[in-house]
């Protein structure tokens, strides 16, 4: 039977997404969870059986949570390239307050680094439905759709990896947004 999650242990979920996203993941402890989150390590086991899990579950829910806001600010765009360019910049903000830190730990974390590659891949194919849809609609160039979504889902694998601030100094948002207006900008008509 899963454990029952309260109220309280969404807070802490909240908080603790707030923590590892601000010092990464590698170096905090259960017991420094637990001090810094105010509350007993039983109460941390209830949302996870061990370190890894609970990094697991945090994890999970920030992305989940910045999934939602970035099919809402997509949502609201009327157009195809405008829906492009929000999806990516939108996945920018989101990932905005992850310090170099946590997304260094994130792949180096075995757990966290496959949900943040199955996001990837997530976020990949919805780069290509988007590029379909605007090359039904006209407002895109015959192009490749799954193809656009390869190039993408490698960029953004070689962000998440570190290797596109090694290369350019840009920030990881920096790099979506300047991957969104590369993508919108080559596959205009």
């Amino acid at each position: 039977m899963p454990p029952v999650v309260t109220h309280r242990h969404e807070e802490l979920l909240d908080q603790l997404v707030e923590l590892v996203l601000a010092e990464g993941l590698r170096d905090l402890t259960l017991s420094d969870l637990a001090a810094r989150l105010r509350c007993s390590k039983s109460t941390l086991y209830a949302l996870g059986a061990s370190k890894e899990q609970l990094i697991a579950v945090a994890v999970r829910r920030f992305f989940k949570t910045a999934t939602a806001f970035v099919e809402d600010r997509t949502a609201a765009e009327a157009d195809a390239p405008g829906r492009i360019v929000a999806y990516l910049r939108a996945v920018a903000d989101a990932l905005a307050p992850a310090s170099p830190r946590f997304m260094a730990d994130l792949a180096r974390h075995p757990a966290a680094a496959e949900v943040y590659r199955r996001n990837t891949r997530v976020a990949a194919e919805r780069v290509g439905q988007l590029v379909s849809e605007g090359v039904r609609d006209g407002s895109f160039r015959a192009v490749h759709a799954a193809f656009v979504a390869d190039i993408v889902a490698a960029t953004m694998e070689r962000i998440q990896a570190g290797a596109v601030a090694e290369a350019t100094g840009l920030t990881d948002s920096q790099a979506y947004t300047e991957l969104a207006t590369l993508v919108l900008n080559g596959i205009r008509s």
